[in-house]
């Protein structure tokens, strides 16, 4: 789907040296490769950072701030604007302000990688994004009091270039210079290893973020989960699926919690849990509306599951759920709902366990 913004129907004039003059000088010793006309989107799926409990690193890497929002990758090329999550759904009009933003660039020619978020007293929010998220109507749009931003961190393609194949850390200098940051486009910064990670972590979580993205400076983007991005943690938390639910009791009104699982190895779903913390009245309602839509006579879980009153769900949508840790036997230590994900597929939800 096109976006919003004006069209260009011929890419910049490149320099004598075949490709810009910004190209050349960051990359002067890379060989680039053009990409396609009307390519459309690439790549298909988004480079993905591995969780870890690792602590030990070297001058190679940079870290970035790690982002609560949801995954954005946007392309501007001649057929316009396009903003696509992580499934390739495209959410242009849910984000109309960061459309007007890349419309205004002078560069007309780019894929960018980046998440859009929803800011509370400087610290990201999931939860008060999800006001944002799956609204699709101009004017419910409008009428949203939720502002939101888009910090970018990669550049897959820039004036015709194919950039993926480009070192990490010069993607930055190429990201950092190619556009004017201002309103609700921002870039993200990274710092350097300074020999001390449980420090610089521990600084992360000091100021309330998620935790940090640790990248190889050397490394190229990858369509996929890599070990050259990993994902340090400030506290536990994870998406899942939801396969059921319980009644409410007393006064609630809705549901009592829901059921929560992950697939294994074999792709089977493993009950992890329940969560009945984290909820609003209107989302209790909301929920149970769309859990009754997706009601099945029988447990979508691989194994059992001992919980009393419950009704069961098709195994299609997916919640972000913070926690404090994993129980011994599988299960999750004080849960709290954060939100619905409507950006991530529920048969790619697995349990993260940190490598050792």
């Amino acid at each position: 789907m096109t976006g919003s913004a004006g069209r260009s129907s011929a890419r910049p004039a490149a320099s004598p040296g075949g490709r810009p003059a910004s190209l050349r000088a960051a990359a002067p010793n890379v060989a680039l490769r053009p990409v396609p006309p009307h390519r459309g989107a690439i790549p298909v799926h988004p480079m993905l950072a591995t969780p870890t409990d690792r602590r030990s690193f070297d001058g190679r890497w940079l870290f970035e701030r790690k982002l609560d929002g949801v995954r954005v990758l946007a392309v501007r090329d001649a057929d316009g604007i396009r903003l696509l999550s992580r499934t390739g759904r495209d959410v242009s009009t849910t984000y109309p302000e960061v459309v007007a933003a890349l419309a205004a660039q002078r560069c007309t020619d780019f894929t960018v990688d980046g998440e859009v978020v929803a800011l509370r007293a400087g610290r990201t929010d999931f939860s008060l994004l999800q006001q944002r998220m799956g609204l699709t109507d101009p004017r419910a749009v409008r009428a949203s009091p939720v502002e939101v931003h888009y910090y970018v961190f990669d550049v897959l393609a820039l004036d015709g270039w194919d950039t993926g194949r480009v070192p990490q850390r010069t993607r930055k200098v190429l990201l950092r210079d190619a556009f004017a940051y201002g309103g609700p486009l921002r870039f993200t910064p990274h710092r350097n290893y300074d020999g001390d990670t449980p420090a610089l972590l521990a600084d992360a979580c000091a100021r309330g973020w998620e935790g940090l993205i640790a990248k190889r400076e050397d490394s190229v983007y990858r369509p996929r989960r890599s070990h050259d991005w990993l994902k340090l943690k400030c506290a536990a938390g994870q998406e899942f699926v939801v396969g059921g639910f319980t009644e409410p009791a007393g006064s609630r009104i809705g549901f009592g919690a829901l059921l929560l699982g992950y697939h294994d190895a074999h792709g089977a779903l493993r009950y992890a849990g329940k969560v009945g913390t984290g909820y609003s009245d209107r989302v209790l309602r909301e929920l149970r509306e769309r859990l009754d839509e997706l009601a099945r006579p029988a447990s979508p879980f691989a194994g059992p599951v001992r919980e009393r009153a419950v009704h069961w769900a098709e195994p299609a949508l997916v919640a972000q759920v913070a926690f404090t840790e994993w129980t011994r036997d599988g299960m999750l230590r004080h849960p709290r709902f954060l939100g619905l994900r409507d950006d991530k597929d529920p048969a790619d939800v697995v349990r993260e366990a940190p490598p050792g």
